[in-house]
Order: structure tokens, then sequence, then C-alpha cells
């Protein structure tokens, strides 16, 4: 085990919300920018653990998309944040499971005493890159930012049980947005190419990829870690879509043991599983010494599972 805890965490979602068929998604008003509310996000993870700025010592963000090509989005957090310190700051993506991935990654650094307190933020204004003529998927997402801090355990019992991480690159194209970056350079943008600039998703095949993979890697899971789904009090799946009930049917997680909230929030990307997690800790649906799955499905397709006592 590797004995890390989350000391802090915060989440905001923007003011203004649409309705969609009775389901609820949130998108970011006048002066919310994806910079904007993960700085809120930040100072409520600070303000909820009682530090200051100058006691992290690693800014990581784990967004799927950039605030800009380069600098990191972490070093213009930094900017806002962080401004005339040396705090390290860097990118983690896997896009909509940045956020497992980078707790995962970084529980190694403070494992090994490198550092101490880290501050993760995942952010998204996902509702700037989506296609009005893909209706499943602009009904789908939602703009959020959740933030967490880590740090060693002060107990023996809390930290990361298990972790694992695979991509299925068969899936590589099923989820994408190939205009902006190098492949297909922004010097190509035009009224004839700007779906290329959009969120482009295959819904049946990410799902039915998906749906063959997950359960392998969760039986994986418990042969590996020697836990079974009885040890697990909750589960925190990426809300990945209205066919969440399925997946994890599928999966063998019974109803009541997983947190689904895709009606009330959508799929917030790499923000899904921190604000997800957030919430449930905040509602009493975890609970301090649980056992807790954060899983997810990302492009790539990439696929997570990481098992924690929280």
């Amino acid at each position: 085990m590797r004995n890390v805890e989350i000391i802090g965490y915060g989440k905001y979602l923007p003011q203004n919300t649409i309705n969609i068929d009775g389901q609820i998604r949130y998108r970011a008003g006048e002066g919310e920018t994806q910079l904007t509310m993960a700085i809120h996000a930040i100072r409520q993870a600070l303000e909820q653990a009682h530090m200051d700025i100058s006691q992290i010592d690693l800014i990581v963000a784990a967004s799927a998309v950039d605030i800009q090509p380069i600098p990191c989005t972490a070093a213009l957090i930094h900017e806002q944040i962080a401004k005339g310190s040396e705090i390290p700051a860097m990118d983690i993506n896997t896009t909509c499971t940045s956020f497992i991935t980078a707790l995962d990654t970084i529980s190694y650094l403070i494992e090994a005493g490198r550092y101490h307190n880290v501050l993760i933020v995942s952010s998204e204004l996902a509702s700037l890159g989506l296609n009005p003529n893909q209706k499943e998927s602009f009904e789908l997402f939602s703009d959020a930012a959740a933030a967490v801090i880590v740090s060693k355990s002060r107990d023996s019992q809390t930290g990361i049980l298990y972790a694992v991480q695979k991509t299925w690159s068969e899936g590589a194209h099923a989820t994408e947005i190939r205009g902006g970056l190098t492949g297909f350079h922004p010097k190509y943008y035009s009224d004839k190419t700007r779906a290329e600039y959009m969120f482009d998703m295959k819904g049946i095949e990410v799902l039915s990829l998906a749906a063959k993979k997950l359960p392998l890697m969760f039986e994986e899971c418990y042969q590996e870690s020697g836990l079974s789904m009885e040890d697990i009090d909750m589960v925190v799946p990426h809300q990945a879509s209205k066919a969440l009930s399925m997946v994890m049917k599928r999966c063998k997680i019974p109803e009541g043991k997983y947190i689904n909230k895709v009606g009330q929030f959508g799929n917030m990307v790499s923000a899904s599983v921190p604000v997800a997690m957030i919430d449930a800790i905040e509602n009493g649906e975890i609970k301090k010494g649980n056992v807790v799955m954060l899983c997810g499905t990302a492009a790539g397709l990439t696929t997570n599972i990481l098992v924690m006592r929280y």
C-alpha cells in the first residue's frame, strides 16, 4: 500500500445550467474560464485543508484539454496562485481519466519522499469543443473543476491499495479532436474543416470496446489485489454517459454501490471522477475509512482502476 491521503478538496460548478430531457448540464458563463474554475476549486481545497499555497510543493494539472499548447496548464495555474515561488508544476494527461492517473503517479513520489503536499486540479471547458451536429455528445458534456491536496498518510491504514492502467489503441480514433496542433494545424481551419476542431465521438464503438475490456480489468484487479467487490464500500466511475448503469452491470457492480450522477452533472471529462467523489464525500456517501474504487475509460482507449482506503 502507498500511504497517501486526501487532506483537502474543492469543486467548482458554473452558475449557468441547461436542462436537457430532465438532465442538468453546466455551462461556463461570462467571466468563467477553464483557469478561473481551476482557481476557485484550488482555493476551496486549500481552505478546507487549512493550508496556504506556500505549503504545496508540487502543482499538477490533470485535464484532458489544455488552456493553450504551451506552457503547460499547471504553469498558468502557478501564475495565478503561486507566482514568485519555485513550486514545480507539471501536467499529467490521459484525457478523461487524468485525475486517476495523476493520483496514482504522484502517490509514488510522495511515498518516496520527493514531495509532501501535492495539489492536483482537473478543470474542463468541454462546452467550447462540442459539435451541435453530434446530438449524443452535445447533450452529454458539462463544464467544471475539482482540486484535491494529497499528502503522506497520518496512519498506516489510509492509502492506495491497488491501481492499474491499460490502453487499447484500437480505440484511438473513436474519441478525438483532430485539429488544433501539429497533426491538423490551425492554419487549415475553415468553415469546411470546422468539424476537425470539435469533439468527435463514435459512442457505440467506444461503448463496445469498453464493455469488452473493463470486466476483464475488474477480474484482474480482484486477483492481483486480493480484494473482492464485498471489500469495496463505494465505486466512483467516470460519469461517461447514460449507459453507465449498463457498464456497471456488465462489470458486476450492483446498484447502490456506485455513484451515478450523469443526470445531475453530465460528463465533466477529467473533472468527472473528482467532482463525483467530492460530492459523495460531502453527502456522506463516502466516509473516512471507506474503501473507494475510482475507475473509468478515456480516449485512447485508456482504462483505469484505482482502489484506496479514504
